[in-house]
């Protein structure tokens, strides 16, 4: 196949295109070229922006387009109306985020999320699922039948700017005592980046559409076994401590960012790790070993720059964690 895809330089787009090259399909790149520029030197690249500056894909034709780039509606319905009639499949990295509530199990056809001003377009925190959710009603109004849209769990692995999932490999080989939160058996779901992207491109090959909840693993994982895979796989002399949720809401330890994979197990947030993905694993959605995961986070954490691995915004800071376990041991003595 012809796949255009829609960025390709960071994080998942990486994947994609390592995903397409491996099963022999020609890649051509679109973006505005600011970030890892010197990346696939042998791959057709087409410069230009999102926002009104589309121009390098008129006239061109490709057999689908992956777009893991769009946030904002009105510049998705750009792509989208532009590439209707060059491309056969328009596939759309969407996010669970999409639905309005988070009871246990949710699946494909539950109640997408609204804003209550259709005109926001600044991606934040309480608008970024609405705003998918939008982006994916503007794909499928202009590909009528021929739109993939995959809404992605927390997307991991090598390359993650966010550090989300990176920061439980990493402290976990830092060893030591280890501030883990809430329950040990409270559920986490995740993907893999190269999972994500291999299954989107052999949906694309065997001509796949519809929209699929995309995150794993098969069966569930516990927070308890996330942190002993990634002892077991560093080697680590990791000790944890297990904090309970009431506790770290009132220091006000922060879900999500500072403590990943952590959200409180409140009714606005019970179902959030507990997605319902059988429609995934019935279209061929696999998932590799989550100690392969753990050890090619780890790997790739290692081999970056100092400064870098410091700027990752999520992950307790060591002098806060040293003062919430301070506080929770003397608050038991």
């Amino acid at each position: 196949m012809r796949i255009l895809i829609l960025g390709g330089t960071i994080f998942l787009g990486r994947h994609l295109v390592e995903a397409a090259l491996a099963r022999e399909h020609e890649v051509t790149l679109f973006n505005r070229g600011q970030h890892n520029a010197d990346l696939y030197p042998q791959l057709e690249k087409l410069r230009g922006d999102r926002d009104g500056g589309l121009d390098a894909l008129r006239g061109r034709r490709w057999d689908a387009v992956i777009d893991p780039s769009g946030y904002v509606p009105r510049v998705v319905r750009q792509s989208a109306e532009l590439l209707a009639g060059a491309v056969e499949r328009y596939a759309f990295i969407s996010s669970i985020s999409v639905y309005n509530e988070r009871r246990v199990g949710i699946d494909e056809d539950a109640p997408l999320a609204r804003l209550a001003d259709a005109g926001v377009e600044e991606v934040r925190g309480d608008t970024y699922g609405a705003l998918k959710a939008l982006s994916e009603e503007a794909i499928e109004a202009a590909l009528p039948g021929r739109a993939l849209q995959l809404r992605a769990g927390l997307i991991v692995g090598a390359h993650d700017p966010s550090g989300r999932f990176t920061y439980w490999p990493a402290r976990v080989a830092r060893g030591g005592e280890v501030l883990a939160p809430g329950r040990p058996e409270r559920p986490v779901q995740f993907i893999d980046a190269r999972d994500l992207a291999d299954w989107t491109v052999r949906l694309l090959e065997q001509g796949g559409r519809g929209v699929y909840n995309a995150t794993g693993p098969a069966t569930t994982l516990t927070m308890s076994a996330l942190l002993e895979t990634c002892r077991t796989v560093s080697g680590s002399d990791a000790r944890f401590s297990w904090l309970p949720e009431a506790f770290l809401l009132a220091q006000g330890a922060g879900p999500w960012m500072e403590l990943p994979l952590w959200v409180p197990e409140t009714e606005e947030y019970r179902g959030f790790m507990e997605v319902d993905c059988q429609r995934a694993l019935a279209a061929g959605l696999t998932f590799r070993p989550l100690a392969e995961t753990v050890r090619d986070t780890l790997a790739w954490d290692a081999a970056r720059p100092t400064a870098e691995r410091e700027a990752t915004p999520a992950g307790l800071k060591p002098e806060r964690e040293a003062a919430l376990l301070a506080a929770w041991h003397a608050a038991q003595a």
